[in-house]
Parts: C-alpha cells; sequence; structure tokens
C-alpha cells in the first residue's frame, strides 16, 4: 500500500504548483475562521501588511483604526503623517520582539530607557521613527505623542475582533541596558551608533517563537475573544548586518519566521497563518511579482495574493466595492489618498546616499 495514494491533488508539486495557471497558484486548503464585516480588524507587522490593511477597507470589511487625525485633516495630510497606514501609527512592527515589547509599553510593563533621538535640530521617536515626517519640535511633543499612542494601541489590542500580524525581520538592533529593539538602527534616522549602547541582534527560531507565543497569549489574555492572523512578508531585506551576502541572510530570516509561525499555529486554536510568502516566493511567475529591484512587490504579484485572501479568508463580501463619494475622513478618502507603501528599513539606503556613501 502507497502511503501517498489517495492524497489530494495539492499535496503534489507537479498538480499543486507546477500545473498551476499563471496567478492561480492556490496554496491555501483549510483556515481556522474567516473574516466578516462584524469584524474588527486590526493590522500591524512590516512593509506588505499596508497591502492587507487596504484591500480590508477596499472590500469593505471593519478596518479597525484606534488613532485617527485631527479634525479637519485632508486625506492627503494624513497619509503623509502615516494614520491609517495601520491600524494604529506605530510604523513597522518588523520583528516579533518589537510587537511583544509594543504589546508591554501599551500596558505598563515595560518602559524603554532610550526611546527619544535627536536628528537636525529637531527629535524623532526611536520606536516609530518616521512617524512624523517634518520631526518633532521638542523632547517634550514626542512624550506627549506616545502617550497618545499607547493608549490607542492599548484599545487596539482589548477591542479588536482579528489582529493581522505580518512578520517581516529577524535582525535588528537592541539597546544593551535593557534591550530595546528599534525598527532602525540608531544613526539611520536619528541618534548615534555606538557599541557600548547598542548590539546587533539576530533572533532564532526559538527566540521568535517565545516571542510569538508570548505576543498572542498576551493579547488574548486582556482580549479572550481574540484571533490572530500570522502572515510572512515576501519582501526581501534591503540589508543584512550579518557578514554573509543579502540573499543567504534573508533566505535564512524568512525560513525562521516562517517555521515559529508554523509552531505557533500549530500550538493555538485562535491563531492561524495566511500564505503571503508562498504565493510571491512559490509562483512560477518568478520576477514577474517584483518591480526591477526585485525586492518590491508589482501590484501584479499584490493582486495575486488578495485574490486568495478574498477567497479563503473572507465571508459574506465577494467583491471589492468600487470608491464611493467620501468625505477626508471616509474610508474611500484614505484608500484612495495612500501612495506607494511606507517602509522604514528603506531608510538605511536612504542614509547612506545622503551620505555619499
Amino acid at each position: 500500500m502507497n502511503p501517498y495514494r489517495g492524497l489530494p491533488s495539492t499535496n503534489f508539486w507537479s498538480s499543486g504548483v507546477a500545473l498551476a495557471p499563471p496567478g492561480g497558484l492556490d496554496p491555501v486548503t483549510t483556515t481556522k475562521f474567516k473574516l466578516t464585516a462584524a469584524d474588527r480588524v486590526a493590522t500591524m507587522g512590516s512593509c506588505f501588511a499596508q497591502h492587507i490593511s487596504r484591500h480590508i477597507e477596499r472590500v469593505g470589511l471593519n478596518y479597525f483604526v484606534t488613532e485617527l487625525p485631527p479634525d479637519r485633516t485632508s486625506a492627503d495630510e494624513a497619509n503623509r503623517r502615516n494614520y491609517r497606514v495601520f491600524s494604529a501609527r506605530y510604523g513597522n512592527v518588523y520583528t516579533v520582539r518589537q510587537a511583544r515589547q509594543l504589546f508591554e509599553r501599551a500596558f505598563g510593563a515595560f518602559e524603554p530607557i532610550d526611546h527619544t533621538w535627536a536628528k537636525g535640530g529637531r527629535f524623532v521617536d526611536a520606536l516609530r521613527p518616521q512617524i512624523e515626517p517634518d520631526l518633532f519640535e521638542t523632547v517634550d511633543d514626542v512624550a506627549a505623542a506616545r502617550t497618545e499612542h499607547l493608549a490607542a494601541v492599548r484599545r487596539l489590542f482589548l477591542e479588536s475582533d482579528v489582529v493581522v500580524f505580518t512578520l517581516g525581520l529577524t535582525e535588528t538592533f537592541a539597546s544593551i541596558h535593557d534591550g530595546t529593539v528599534y525598527p532602525v538602527a540608531p544613526g539611520v534616522h536619528g541618534g548615534e551608533f555606538s557599541d557600548d549602547k547598542y548590539r546587533f541582534v539576530n533572533f532564532s527560531v526559538t527566540e521568535v517563537v517565545e516571542d510569538l507565543e508570548c505576543f498572542v497569549d498576551s493579547v488574548k489574555a486582556v482580549n479572550p475573544a481574540v484571533r490572530v492572523l500570522i502572515t510572512v512578508s515576501p519582501v526581501p531585506l534591503i540589508a543584512s548586518y550579518e557578514r554573509r551576502h543579502v540573499l543567504v541572510s534573508n533566505t535564512i530570516s524568512k525560513a525562521t519566521l516562517r517555521v515559529a509561525a508554523a509552531q505557533v499555529v500549530a500550538s493555538r486554536e485562535f491563531v492561524d497563518y495566511f500564505p503571503s510568502y508562498e504565493i510571491i516566493a512559490g509562483s512560477g511567475d518568478g520576477t514577474r511579482y517584483f518591480e526591477p529591484d526585485l525586492r518590491e512587490v508589482s501590484q501584479r504579484g499584490v493582486d495575486h495574493v488578495m485574490r486568495v485572501f478574498q477567497a479563503h479568508m473572507i465571508d459574506g463580501i465577494d467583491a471589492p466595492q468600487a470608491p464611493v463619494a467620501a468625505s477626508d475622513h471616509d474610508r474611500a478618502a484614505y484608500v484612495d489618498a495612500a501612495s506607494g507603501v511606507v517602509c522604514d528599513e528603506e531608510l538605511i539606503e536612504a542614509s547612506l546616499r545622503s551620505a555619499g556613501l
């Protein structure tokens, strides 16, 4: 008796991948839950998470945003200042340790020592460096904005029905004194790097699993009805601090995140996984799913991911709705005003170019 006899066609590469038509690769076989119009859906994570945020808004799901712009702010200005890019203005949450610390900060369990950096006579919030494109005028302004932000984050974790978390990186820089991790290295966009204050970290599978378990369990503890949907970003690392080729570092990083996600999903019924990474990385269209830089996912690739997401993860809404006339604070206005993807990691190369390096 051949043990493979009778398995579904999706279990075989020839029928599950090689014979999939262009744009038709669909690696989803089962889901633990679906998103409905009644669910408050929050998003966080790496750059690619923004595509999921926009799709959620376009199809008419309840994109749960807890940090809104001041009254009478235009949609263009709100997008420029990073409102609604994610459910709160945390910017890119690249590593699972960063997400864990964000939760702990929101609930008063962790207060970083080094959280404000100087830049050109003004200041940035080191934990979300691009959140104010014009920077903050004073340290007190940073602190006031942070207090407002963490209150919004706390509400997000308390009231969301679904949290969609896109894992992006394993490499980061951390404070030697209290372990605070940052979305970009000190000196890239504010602050200065020094070996006596910061160290490079590349999280292992064991560390990512521990952080991810702690994060999802912490959210569940304060919000018993919550569900968590994990994805892994298909966007490659823009740079690696490891002394090896960036392609090798990227492969190890994505594999680490994917294995960690699998372990946590297998052990928790309220956590599921959506294969954004696999759709892009495993597609027969190859580089056609990336822009010429071979890093940014093309609209064609994004559309493929969203078709599969729509088919398997959303219930009761058949297709994206056409934009409607909207005021500045309406869903359609923000979607239409959004341009490009906000990616803190791109500051690495930008800072080198500005320095002539």
